[in-house]
């Protein structure tokens, strides 16, 4: 599958302030790739080199197999863009807003019904507009021409959840006829929900890119179990792929890799009067991450 996206040894720096380093991603076309770190991770550098915003300061980066930097306006036109610090013209009405673009980009587009599906008036002046409802027609904007490639920075930033369920149907509405999404985004479960693969980057380098599935299949099982009265301190000891996370009184939890027929059988000599078990969601496996554990850490 082609290249939307290839970043090799990417690095931008600021004077004496690091931006990012020696980066290297690609996003496959179709796909939906979820950028995700921290504030001042390197986030938003690295979407704005991509815009050809700002220019690196050493490394490569192509877009549709474009060079970035010489082929921007090319590369622009087939671009739809919502940045993460989203400013509009607040005398305009959301409508005159988006005829605008339209001009801009000889064609309105899908914006009229783009802004009936996410519950939009476009009639009133945007100073006069919730920040979710500005968020809105910041969404109908990246989408209404039909890009074959979106640049979303937080997204679902103000928005509602029934809406939020409207973005994740549009973006699979776009993926299905053949767009690709760069989403970067603090939402873990979000990117969980519709990201193919992740990409973890922390003080301006890239941590780790894999599969969500390949994330999930690495990952760990929290149990919590409830006693009648609190187990010994090394009750717990020894068992494979269990390490006890925590104690309050007569609660402990435990992380568990493989199967939990040895945990459970350990347990069975105390009485326990609850338990439960989740799967590490995306959350789980990024905060170990960034303790330095390891996404198949305890």
């Amino acid at each position: 599958m082609a290249d939307v996206i290839r970043a090799e040894q990417l690095t931008k720096t600021y004077g004496q302030n690091r931006g990012i380093v020696e980066v290297d991603f690609s996003v496959q076309a179709g796909e939906v790739f979820g950028f995700l770190g921290p504030n001042g991770a390197g986030k938003t550098t690295t979407i704005r080199l991509v815009l050809d915003l700002i220019r690196p300061t050493s490394g490569r980066l192509s877009v549709f197999g474009l060079d970035a930097r010489r082929d921007s306006v090319a590369i622009r036109r087939r671009l739809g863009y919502l940045p993460g610090d989203l400013r509009l013209y607040e005398r305009m009405t959301g409508r005159d807003l988006l005829e605008f673009f339209g001009h801009l980009r000889g064609s309105r587009g899908r914006g009229d019904a783009l802004a009936e599906r996410l519950d939009l008036d476009l009639d009133r002046r945007i100073k006069e507009l919730s920040r979710g409802n500005r968020q809105k027609i910041g969404l109908v904007q990246a989408f209404m021409h039909d890009p074959d490639l979106f640049v979303l920075d937080e997204p679902t930033s103000g928005l509602d959840p029934l809406v939020q369920e409207t973005f994740y149907e549009l973006v699979a509405e776009a993926t299905r006829r053949g767009g690709t999404v760069f989403l970067s985004s603090h939402v873990l479960s979000e990117v969980q929900h519709i990201a193919d693969r992740v990409g973890l980057i922390r003080e301006g380098r890239l941590d780790l890119v894999d599969t969500v599935d390949n994330l999930r299949a690495r990952s760990f099982t929290h149990v919590e179990a409830t006693f009648a009265e609190p187990p010994p301190p090394d009750g717990f000891a020894g068992i494979p792929g269990v390490a006890e996370l925590e104690r309050r009184g007569d609660v402990v939890r435990f992380s568990l890799e493989g199967e939990i027929d040895p945990l459970l059988k350990a347990l069975a000599r105390f009485h326990v009067r609850a338990l439960d078990v989740h799967e590490a969601d995306l959350e789980d496996i990024f905060m170990a991450l960034y303790r330095g554990a390891g996404p198949d850490a305890s």
